[in-house]
């Protein structure tokens, strides 16, 4: 699977992964379309903005590749477990 296919994957999920697995595909999305963290640190009271930019800033130095292959094989896993939409 490439991975646009499981970037697209992903919205047709039968439901919403865990907060875990979110955080780390957004870490691993950012890693692999952006590259390292290029923003300031969110705000103490952001805490939604915080988890975020820490999930993403902890696969710093994370090669392009490595980050998609590791979002392909979370998306696996949660195809396996949680199955696509019709």
């Amino acid at each position: 699977m490439s991975f646009e296919e499981a970037v697209d994957k992903v919205k047709n999920l039968k439901q919403t992964p865990s907060d875990a697995n979110l955080l780390e595909l957004y870490a691993y999305y950012k890693q692999a379309t952006v590259g390292d963290v290029n923003t300031a640190k969110p705000g103490f009271l952001d805490f939604k903005g915080k988890a975020k930019w820490e999930a993403w800033n902890s696969k710093k130095s994370t090669s392009n590749d490595e980050a998609k292959t590791k979002y392909i094989e979370i998306v696996d896993k949660l195809v396996e477990e949680i199955g696509l939409k019709d």
